[in-house]
C-alpha cells in the first residue's frame, strides 16, 4: 500500500517538476521572440527612413492655400507725442467664391525593397472677387498699383510645369514665392495692378502639384466648393469637415465640399497678421492599409498565444495518450514557432503579407507536424497535430484581420479553446500511475 502510494506521489511530482520545467521554457522563448519584435521595428524604422527621402525628392503633402488678393496700405501712426509717422502694412482680402477642382492620380514608387505612393494632381481655381469692405483707421495711402494674388503651395518643390493664371480672362505668368508672410510661408504670387478701387474681378488658376500622403485645401472662400476625385480606392478624408457627398468604389472615389464664411472664424479681409486660417483644413490622405509590417508586429504579439497552445497540445498527448515526449524536444518545438515570426517578416517583404503568412505557416506546420511523428511514432497523432496547428494559425489570422471585431472574436475563440481544455483536462487522473521522460 505504501509502495503505490510512493509510486503515484512520484508520478505526479515528476510530472508537476516537467510542467514547472516547461512553462520556464515558454517563458525563456519571449526572449528570442523579443529579438525578432526588436527586428521587426528596425525595419519598419528603416521603411520610415525612405518615406523621409522619397518626401525631400519628390515632395511631401501639399496644402493648397488662396488665391489670395494682397494690397499695400500705408496708415499714420502715432506715438505718445502725438508725432505722426507712416506705417505699411497688407490688406488681405479673401475671394467671394471659390471653386476647386482636383484630380489625383496615385504612382508606386520602389526604393530598393520599399513600395511607396506618390501622386501627381491637377488643381483648377476659379472664382472671383468682390468690392471691398471699407478700411477702418486713418489711412494715407492704398496702393492698387502694386496689388498682388498669392497662392499658397506648401512644398513648391511638387510643382510641375508651368501655373497658368488668368485675371479677368487676361494671362499672367506668376513668380515663385509669396509677397508677405503673414498668412502664407510659401507659394507663388502674381502682380496685379488694379487701376481703380476694386469691383468684382475673376480668376482661374491651373496647377500641376506632385507630392505624398495626401493633399490639404484652405477654404477661404466666402463660398467654397471642392471636388476632388482619384482612382485610389482608399481614401481617408481629414481636416476640420468631412465632404458632404461621396462615393468610394474599387474604381477610385469622388468627394465634393461645400462651405460658407459662416463655417469659419476669420472675416472677409483684414489688415496685417491676425488669423490663422490653416485650422479650417479639409482634404484627403491617400491612405495605405497596415504595412506588413506593422502585421507582423501584430501577430508577433500573439507570439506566446501560439507557443502556449502548440505546447498544451503535446503535453495533453503526454498526459492522455501515455507519450514519452522529452524536454529538448519542446525546445526544438518552441523554436520552431518562434522562427515563424522571422520567417513571416522576411517573406512579407517581398512577396506580400497575406501569402507569406501562408507561406511561413504552412512551413512551420509541416516541419512541427514531421517532426512530432518522428518522435511519437504515430500518425494519428501527428494529423492530430498537423490539424490543430492549422486551426491555430487560421485563427490568428482570422482574428487579426477582422480589425473592429478582432477582440471580440479573440475572446470568443480564447474561450472555446479553455472550454476544450478543460473538459479534456477533466478525464485525466492525477492519481494514475504513470512514467513520464525528460
Amino acid at each position: 500500500m505504501n509502495e503505490n502510494r510512493m509510486q503515484q506521489q512520484h508520478w505526479l511530482s515528476s510530472h508537476l517538476t516537467k510542467l514547472g520545467l516547461i512553462a520556464i521554457l515558454g517563458l525563456l522563448l519571449l526572449i528570442p521572440l523579443s529579438m525578432i519584435k526588436s527586428v521587426i521595428r528596425e525595419r519598419e524604422a528603416t521603411e520610415k527612413d525612405v518615406d523621409i527621402q522619397m518626401m525631400e525628392q519628390w515632395g511631401g503633402s501639399q496644402t493648397v492655400t488662396g488665391p489670395i488678393l494682397n494690397i499695400p496700405v500705408y496708415y499714420y501712426s502715432y506715438d505718445n507725442e502725438d508725432k505722426k509717422t507712416i506705417i505699411k502694412t497688407w490688406l488681405h482680402i479673401m475671394p467671394e467664391n471659390l471653386n476647386i477642382e482636383t484630380t489625383i492620380e496615385p504612382e508606386i514608387r520602389y526604393r530598393g525593397i520599399y513600395k511607396k505612393v506618390v501622386f501627381q494632381s491637377k488643381i483648377n481655381l476659379s472664382g472671383d472677387f468682390e468690392t471691398i469692405e471699407k478700411i477702418s483707421g486713418e489711412i494715407a495711402k492704398i496702393d492698387w498699383e502694386n496689388a498682388v494674388v498669392t497662392i499658397g503651395i506648401s512644398d513648391n518643390r511638387g510643382i510641375t510645369g508651368n501655373a497658368l493664371f488668368s485675371w479677368d480672362k487676361k494671362a499672367y505668368e506668376p513668380q515663385g514665392g509669396v509677397i508677405t508672410n503673414d498668412i502664407l510661408l510659401s507659394g507663388i504670387s502674381v502682380k496685379i495692378p488694379i487701376k481703380e478701387r476694386l469691383s468684382s474681378h475673376t480668376f482661374n488658376i491651373s496647377l500641376n502639384l506632385r507630392g505624398s500622403k495626401g493633399i490639404y485645401i484652405n477654404p477661404i472662400g466666402k463660398n467654397t466648393n471642392v471636388e476632388i476625385q482619384s482612382s485610389w480606392s482608399d481614401p481617408s478624408f481629414t481636416g476640420s469637415f468631412l465632404p458632404t457627398t461621396r462615393n468610394i468604389t474599387n474604381d477610385g472615389f469622388s468627394a465634393t465640399w461645400q462651405m460658407t464664411h459662416l463655417n469659419r472664424n476669420f472675416p472677409q479681409q483684414w489688415l496685417g497678421k491676425k488669423h490663422n486660417i490653416d485650422i479650417y483644413q479639409i482634404g484627403v490622405d491617400l491612405f495605405v492599409p497596415v504595412n506588413h509590417y506593422q502585421k507582423s508586429l501584430r501577430y508577433a504579439k500573439y507570439g506566446l498565444l501560439i507557443i502556449t497552445l502548440t505546447i498544451l497540445v503535446f503535453i495533453f498527448l503526454e498526459l492522455v495518450k501515455k507519450k514519452k515526449i522529452h524536454l529538448l524536444q519542446y525546445i526544438l518545438v518552441g523554436l520552431a514557432l518562434v522562427l515563424f515570426f522571422s520567417i513571416l517578416t522576411a517573406l512579407s517583404e517581398h512577396i506580400g503579407f497575406n501569402l507569406a503568412y501562408l507561406v511561413a505557416s504552412m512551413a512551420i506546420i509541416v516541419m512541427v507536424s514531421s517532426y512530432s511523428l518522428a518522435f511519437l511514432k504515430d500518425r494519428k497523432q501527428a494529423l492530430l497535430i498537423f490539424s490543430l496547428l492549422t486551426i491555430i494559425y487560421g485563427f490568428l489570422f482570422i482574428i487579426l484581420n477582422l480589425n473592429d471585431y478582432a477582440f471580440l472574436a479573440g475572446n470568443i475563440g480564447l474561450f472555446i479553446v479553455l472550454a476544450i481544455i478543460m473538459r479534456v483536462s477533466g478525464k485525466i487522473n492525477l492519481e494514475e500511475k504513470g512514467n513520464t521522460s525528460f
